[in-house]
């Protein structure tokens, strides 16, 4: 019974620490910074446009329909710079389309 319990607890605080956050395909997330190295990739934390765009360099990721693949846009003093298909593989790491 104890043990159950245990299991339980642990399983709705790891459930609590790592929010699922959805993000609406063809909607514009804007983000300090991108790291396509990093593994697992995350997102991070998005930020609304009027927070990044004071910002020398921002990105824009646009999540396509189905959420395994996104688009970035790279924004240097508010200009588009560069563009970038990824595609989001099962290990959770990136690869450039």
């Amino acid at each position: 019974m104890v043990v159950v319990l245990l299991l339980f607890v642990a399983s709705h605080a790891n459930s609590a620490t790592l929010p699922e956050t959805r993000f609406i395909p063809g909607t514009s997330y804007y983000f300090n910074d991108f790291d396509p190295f990093k593994k697992p990739w995350e997102p991070g934390q998005f930020m609304n446009f009027e927070e990044v765009f004071k910002n020398y360099q921002y990105f824009e990721i646009l999540f396509e329909q189905g959420g395994n693949s996104f688009t970035v846009n790279r924004y240097i003093r508010g200009v588009k710079e560069s563009s970038a298909k990824y595609l989001v593989l099962p290990d959770a790491s990136l690869q450039k389309e």
